[in-house]
């Protein structure tokens, strides 16, 4: 193939964040088209692969005001070009979607004779099958522009990854929220809690002190050893299933000390397996 090889469509819900996605793509260095229609995929798809560019990177960003079997049909159309294929899925709840339209006095495009929020629900209906098959689903519901902007950075700006599975792992506090976006959540508030050590409160996981505390716990070991065999099962298997993304997020009650420790812990045993994993801790500084 001479031309693209490398395709990113870019859907979700509306007011979710397509156009804030797509525009940290292009900062990358992707050509990015927004609010394409459905049904003109394929025929971008045919003009950019006969292309004479050395495989650039094409991101399509599919207005989700079009008909679902209409978005389903041209991704698989896209498919069958033979190029790499990721389709991200933006989401939110229907409460921020909410807040995001009246702030902004934007129409919602399947907005009718109902409320907005009903609207809302409705495009939650008709887009669920497309977010079912989605490869990644990235949740903007307690994200800015910025940690969006962030996000797409960290999954993207590797031009090394070819078609290796990107794992993150990620630590996080239980009462910051749960992330949304993660595939396995392991709760770490079954260990000791260095936060009661008043020497070792103002510290993060990142610190020696409290990884030698964490250590000193037999549960502490055990649980990575098992971790770490279940993942020898599952890593292969995602691989097999052709999963794009793996995110495995570790929480504890503030995203301080046991989980980010339990992140960093796993990253050389993610090697070992063959996987060399972003690691982020996203409440370590709250």
């Amino acid at each position: 193939m001479t031309g693209v090889s490398d395709f990113v469509v870019i859907t979700g819900m509306s007011g979710a964040g397509r156009s804030q996605a797509g525009n940290c793509l292009e900062d990358l260095g992707w050509f990015v088209i927004d609010n394409l229609p459905p049904e003109l995929i394929p025929k971008v798809a045919d003009l950019a692969i006969g292309s004479r560019d050395q495989e650039p990177k094409l991101a399509l960003a599919v207005g989700a005001g079009h008909g679902v079997d209409d978005i389903q049909s041209s991704i698989a159309a896209l498919r069958r070009t033979g190029a790499r294929v990721r389709v991200i899925f933006l989401d939110s709840s229907t409460e921020v979607l909410v807040r995001r339209y009246e702030s902004t006095k934007r129409r919602h495009p399947l907005l009718q004779h109902e409320g907005l929020g009903d609207a809302i629900e409705r495009e939650r209906d008709v887009l669920r099958s497309v977010r079912e098959s989605a490869d990644l689903v990235i949740d903007t519901s307690s994200l800015s522009v910025h940690e969006l902007k962030h996000r797409i950075v960290e999954l993207f700006s590797d031009p090394n990854l070819g078609d290796v599975m990107q794992t993150t792992v990620m630590s996080f506090g239980f009462k910051h929220g749960v992330p949304g976006d993660v595939d396995i959540v392991l709760d770490c508030r079954f260990l000791p809690n260095p936060y009661w050590n008043e020497e070792l409160r103002p510290l993060s996981g990142l610190d020696r002190p409290i990884v030698e505390f964490l250590d000193a716990v037999p549960e502490t070991a055990e649980f990575l050893d098992r971790l770490e065999h279940l993942l020898e099962l599952l890593v292969p298997a995602y691989r097999a299933e052709g999963k794009s993304y793996l995110t495995i997020a570790f929480g504890c009650t503030g995203g301080h000390h046991r989980s980010v420790a339990m992140a960093e812990a796993l990253r050389p045993r993610l090697a070992r397996l063959g996987v060399d994993p972003r690691v982020t801790h996203r409440d370590v500084t709250k």
